[in-house]
This record gives structure tokens, C-alpha cells and sequence, in this order.
């Protein structure tokens, strides 16, 4: 099974190559019987690897730890569902699910387009084409030039098929009794399902950068390929937002230190085609309705592409040490080369094309929603930029000065909080300011109650007790942001009742559903604010202490006491649990009780062998409480307690829903987007002609 699965996975490889090649010389010859041949050579690749990952998944369900992939990854004891996850909890798993999830993606494009958007189409299966090559290559011929001497091997000895630095076919000259199974830390549900959203979302972003790069071939450089592509960009940033949060969750509740981020590498390197994605949204909408921007849309949606990329190399190469980063190998000179060789064919073709990306329209006036909406742009890139910095300094200055250093979390609050806190500030403005010109009695008709409201706000504050300046100001501008929102869905359900006489709930049903994009739009906004709300709120309102206690101890913070009732030792199927009992009172009151947990997780390899925490959260709509067993010594029969109480923090989860649910809205079926995308075409056309 496994010589099936690697030449299911370098027949791929041969018709993917086969695909970019059909695909270039049937736009170049116009030869429509070619075009179809590479069409179908693309089906078959999603085939293929499909049957790929069904031999993988039976392998690592089936424990046959002959596949070194199998062994290292999964054990008998492991649950099937962290088995099942296997798949995308190492490198070369994860390999194979990238090349995967893209090909399943490039099938469904192409059905999609299969009379639709023709002349860009064999140029989009060229750029599909190559980057499935591109991750095929690395399972089935890149080596590891240390033991072959080559970086290209085809496995035709049992030798050079240890040397591929990525297949997930490699087999052992021997049968173990078990494997070592999954890392500890991935095994979370939260685990198993913020992966399959990250690479969703990273993988997603690669149709709409295809199809920007076959615009460029074709020099069809209107607004059609972002209104072709729109949808594919939401649901991508749909995913990366969820595996951002499915992210945070997982570090909030399994790392065991009180937080959500902290600026670790492969945080980072999901965050920041995050804020790349999040621009291109933005001046998408400039494009379509001013024709500006087209140069800088095709930087941004490069840069969102690149760092996708960048993401898996960080999170895959093990270049840069990171608690999430859980692969180290020789890939790294290989996704260097594929990166440089983007970047310079897009940077080519843009500059050769530049006469025909000109500006229709300029910028009338600072005071327009075009400018506020660059301003917007720039900040976001302006935050990615200091978050890549900040990221890869410790490769950059161990290069140089071969010294190894650390940037931690002060730089990257010192720098990019400013930054997020300008970017909440332009969330309220934007909306409020109109297009092309503002004028002075607009800006004050509309800024007027949003400021109002805005102050209230800050006295409410004071009157409650919250003194801390900091939040003060990030509370009073989330509350003139909610105010701008508010107004403008206050605005269109009046207009709405006046002119077809409707109901309030009818109406708002109505706005939402014929102006999709806007008023979903504007959700994702309030969602954001929501979650900025239980960030402040957790970041600068946290309390904690920490207290070694024997049974019948109590602890107090604020307003809870727990009491430690004792310790609970007890096995699971492969793991052995020590969890602190205690009784939670609130003003007196019992409300509960919490369980705290220390995991082991024995291997047959002892420095395997691990032990993990399971933190006890008890969560309302003001705070949580969150209890870590730091410590404990059962013959003692006392256990070691950090305690922190994190205010408001279960608005930063709500708002992620809220998010998803705004963006949900926003990628619907729109009849107004798919008759503005049909003027488009023929505008184009008759441009063309």
C-alpha cells in the first residue's frame, strides 16, 4: 500500500506537470482540445491524491507502523479521532493535505469556470498547476542533500527513499510493537480541527493570486478577476480567521499559562496573511467602485499568498523555534527557492504590465472614504510588516552574527498596539465619511452621536470604578465604533419603513438580505469590536495568585474562594491523570466545582514520555476563572495552584462568532454582485476589442 500511495503521489506530480505545460501551450495556440486535456489532467491529480490520503488515513487508523509516518504519529493506545488527525500533526501529513486540499480546490474551480472566464482559465491552471507541483515535488523527489549528495532522488532504492525530506510513504526496515503517538499538546479537540481551518484558509488564497497572475498574462487587468474571485477570498479569510481562534482556544486551554497569543512565531505567521487578506478586502471595493488601487490590490493579494506560504514553511522547516512548530527538516531551502521565484515572475509580469494597470480615477480629497479606506490599508500592512519583522529577526541576526536572540512579546505590543488601536479608531470613522468628498456639515452630522455616545461611555466607566486610562480609551472608542454601526443600520431600516412601509423586523430582515456585502460587512465589524472588547478587558484587567494548599485550604481572589478538597489519581487509555479537586465559592456561595488536571503521557521511548496540563476554566459573561494545577505531591497530598481571574474574555469568542457570522452573510449569493460582475465582463470585452 504504501509503493500506492507514493506512485499515486508522483503520478500526480507527472500530471500536474503535465497540466501547467497543456495548459500554456492551448492559450498560446488557442487549441481548445489541449485546454480540455489539461482540464481533465487536474481531475485526475485531485483523484489521485485523494486516494493518496485514504491510503495514509487507513495506515494511520490501522496502526501500521511498518509507514515511519504511522509510527512516529499515532500509538495503540491513542484515541481514533487524534489517529484520524494524524494526518495533518506532522510534516509530511501535512504536506500531503496542503497538496490535497489544492487540488480538490483547483477541480472545483475549474468547474465553476467551465464557460466562464476562458481566456484567463489555462493561465489560472498554470499557476494552480505549478504550486500542486511544487508541494508533490517535495513528497516524491526533494532529498535530503546531507545523504544522497542530490536535492532531486527518485526512491528506486530503499535508501533514497529515506532521503525524501517529505514523504509520508517512507517505510521501515522493521515492524515496532507500537508507535510513539501524536504529541501530547495536539492532542485537543481544538487541535484537531484549527489546523484543517488554518491550511483551508492558507490554501484558499491560492485561487485568488492565480487568478491575479493570469490577469497580469493576459493583460485583462479590470475589476473581473476580483469580482470572479470574491467569494473564494471571504470563505479563505473565513478560515483564516477561524483558525486563528481555533488557535487562541487551543493556547488558552492547553498551554496552561493564563493567555491566548504571545506572539510565537507560528502565531504570527497565521496572523499576518490574516492582515494582508483583511486589506485586500478593503481596497478590493475601492477598485470596483473608482478603478484605483489596481497595482496595490496585486501587491496585496501576493503578500497575503507569499505569507501563506511563509506560514506553512515557519510552521514545517523548524527554522524558527516556536512551542507550535512541530517539524524539522531540510525543507527550507526548497520553499526559499518557490518563494523567490514568485516573487520575481509576479514582480516581472507587474512591472511589464504597468501601462496597463493605470489609475482611472485620482484621489479627490484626504477627507473621503477612499482615503480613510488606504489609510485603513496601510495600517494593516503596516502591522503585517512589523509582525514578519519581528518574526524573523532571530533568523536574520543569527545569520549575521551568529548569535541567537529572542523578540518577544513587549516588542510586539510596544509596536503593533498603537497600530490595532488606529485601526479600531478607522472602524468607527470609515463608514461615517462619504465617497469622493466630505463635506464639514457631513462630518459633524455624522460624527456628532458616535461621539456623544463615545463620552457617556467614559463616564460610565469612571463612575463603576474602571481607572485604568488605557482601557478607558479603547472601551469609549469600541463604544463610538458600535454607535457608527448602529446609526447606519438605524438609517437604512428608516429608509427602508418610508419607502415600502415595512415593519421593523421585516425591514431588517430586508436591508440585510438585498445589501449583503454592506450590512454583512458591517457585523464583521461589530464582531471585531467585540473581540477587541474581551481583549482589553482580559489584557489589562487580569489578577492572579498562586498558593500551595493542603486539603481543606482555601484561596481567595476578588470575589471567589476555592477550597482544595484533595487529589484524584486515576488512568485513562493512555494517559495518566492528577487532577486537584476544589470547591468554588462566589460571595459565599457555592457555585461549583473545578478540576484542574496534570496529564503523563508514558512512550515506549522514555525521553518521549510527557507531561501536559489541562487547565479548569469556569466561564460567564463578565469573566473567567481560570485555575492551573502548577504543581503537587501526592504523598504530601497538597497541590500547588495558579489562580487568574481574565475579565470579559468571553467577548473575545463571541465576537469570532459574531465575525464568522457577518462573513456567512457576506458570501451569500448576491444578485446585485452577480450583475455588476456581468457589466464588468462586457465592459472588459468591449475594452478588449
Amino acid at each position: 500500500m504504501a509503493d500506492l500511495g507514493y506512485a499515486s503521489l508522483f503520478l500526480s506530480l507527472l500530471f500536474a506537470l503535465y497540466a501547467v505545460g497543456a495548459a500554456i501551450y492551448a492559450a498560446r495556440r488557442n487549441r481548445a482540445d489541449v485546454y480540455a486535456s489539461a482540464r481533465n489532467a487536474i481531475y485526475v491529480v485531485a483523484a489521485l491524491t485523494t486516494l493518496a490520503v485514504a491510503i495514509l488515513e487507513w495506515a494511520l487508523i490501522t496502526h501500521q507502523f511498518r509507514f515511519e509516518y504511522v509510527a512516529r504519529q499515532t500509538s495503540r493506545a491513542q484515541p481514533l479521532l487524534y489517529n484520524v488527525s494524524a494526518l495533518w500533526g506532522g510534516q509530511e501529513g501535512s504536506l500531503l493535505f496542503w497538496a490535497w486540499i489544492l487540488a480538490l480546490f483547483t477541480a472545483v474551480v475549474l468547474v465553476q469556470n467551465r464557460r466562464k472566464n476562458q481566456e484567463l482559465m489555462p493561465y489560472v491552471i498554470a499557476g494552480l498547476g505549478t504550486t500542486l507541483a511544487f508541494f508533490l515535488a517535495l513528497m516524491t523527489i526533494a532529498a535530503n542533500p546531507e545523504e544522497v549528495g542530490s536535492v532531486i532522488a527518485l526512491p528506486l532504492t530503499s535508501t533514497l527513499a529515506a532521503s525524501l525530506v517529505g514523504s509520508p510513504f517512507r517505510m521501515l526496515d522493521f515492524l515496532p510493537r507500537d508507535g510513539n503517538g501524536l504529541n501530547p499538546l495536539l492532542q485537543n479537540p481544538g487541535m484537531f480541527i484549527h489546523p484543517v481551518t488554518q491550511y483551508l484558509g492558507y490554501v484558499g488564497f491560492t485561487i485568488p493570486f492565480a487568478f491575479a497572475m493570469a490577469a497580469l498574462f493576459t493583460r485583462r487587468l479590470s475589476d473581473v478577476w476580483i469580482r470572479t474571485t470574491r467569494r473564494w477570498t471571504l470563505v479563505s479569510w473565513l478560515f483564516l480567521s477561524l483558525g486563528l481562534v481555533f488557535g487562541m482556544q487551543w493556547a488558552y486551554m492547553e498551554l496552561g499559562w493564563g493567555g491566548y497569543w504571545g506572539w510565537d512565531p507560528v502565531e504570527n505567521a497565521s496572523l499576518m496573511p490574516w492582515l494582508t487578506g483583511t486589506a485586500f478586502l478593503h481596497s478590493v471595493m475601492i477598485q470596483e467602485k473608482r478603478g484605483m488601487l489596481k497595482v496595490w490590490n496585486l501587491v496585496l493579494v501576493m503578500l497575503t499568498f507569499i505569507l501563506s506560504l511563509l506560514g506553512t514553511f515557519i510552521t514545517r522547516s523548524g527554522v524558527i523555534e516556536s512551542v507550535h512548530a512541530f517539524g524539522v527538516s531540510s525543507l527550507g531551502p526548497w520553499f526559499l527557492v518557490f518563494l523567490g521565484v514568485t516573487l520575481l515572475s509576479f514582480l516581472y509580469l507587474m512591472f511589464e504590465r504597468m501601462n496597463d494597470l493605470k489609475e482611472e480615477n485620482e484621489l479627490d480629497s484626504l477627507l473621503s472614504r477612499e482615503s480613510s479606506f488606504l489609510l485603513n490599508n496601510l495600517i494593516l500592512v503596516g502591522a503585517a510588516f512589523a509582525t514578519l519583522w519581528g518574526t524573523i529577526f532571530p533568523m536574520v541576526s543569527e545569520a549575521i552574527t551568529q548569535k541567537k536572540v529572542t523578540v518577544g512579546a513587549p516588542f510586539f505590543n510596544q509596536v503593533n498596539g498603537p497600530i490595532f488601536f488606529a485601526l479600531i479608531v478607522l472602524i468607527g470613522i470609515c463608514p461615517l465619511i462619504g465617497w469622493r468628498r466630505a463635506t464639514f456639515e457631513n462630518l459633524v452630522r455624522n460624527f456628532l452621536r458616535p461621539l456623544i455616545v463615545a463620552i457617556l461611555a467614559t463616564v460610565v466607566l469612571v463612575i463603576v470604578g474602571v481607572n485604568n486610562p488605557i482601557s478607558n480609551l479603547v472601551f469609549s472608542v469600541c463604544a463610538f465604533v458600535l454607535a457608527t454601526i448602529a446609526l447606519e443600520f438605524y438609517r437604512g431600516l428608516l429608509a427602508r419603513r418610508r419607502q415600502y412601509n415595512e415593519n421593523w423586523v421585516a425591514a431588517g430582515v430586508n436591508l440585510v438580505s438585498q445589501n449583503r456585502r454592506r450590512y454583512g460587512g458591517y457585523i464583521v465589524h461589530i464582531g471585531v469590536i467585540l473581540a477587541v472588547i474581551g481583549i482589553a478587558g482580559s489584557t489589562f484587567h487580569q489578577v492572579e495568585t498562586q498558593a500551595n494548599l493542603k486539603s481543606g485550604e482555601t484561596l481567595r481572589i476578588k470575589n471567589f474562594t476555592l477550597q482544595f478538597d484533595g487529589l484524584q489519581i486515576y488512568p485513562t487509555e493512555n494517559h495518566q491523570v492528577i487532577a486537584a479537586q476544589l470547591s468554588v465559592f462566589e460571595n459565599g456561595a457555592r457555585v461549583g466545582s473545578l478540576a484542574p488536571e496534570k496529564d503523563f503521557y508514558p512512550s515506549p521511548n522514555p525521553d518521549m514520555s510527557q507531561w501536559t496540563t489541562e487547565v479548569a476554566v469556569r466561564t460567564t459573561a463578565t469573566e473567567d476563572l481560570y485555575v492551573i494545577l502548577a504543581g503537587f505531591d501526592d504523598k504530601a497530598g497538597t497541590a500547588t495552584l495558579k489562580v487568574i481571574v481574565n475579565p470579559l474574555i468571553v467577548w473575545l469568542w463571541v465576537g469570532f462568532a459574531v465575525l464568522v457570522g457577518g462573513t456567512l452573510i457576506a458570501v451569500l449569493p448576491d444578485p446585485r454582485e452577480e450583475r455588476a460582475l456581468a457589466r464588468a465582463r462586457t465592459q472588459e470585452v468591449l475594452v478588449q476589442a
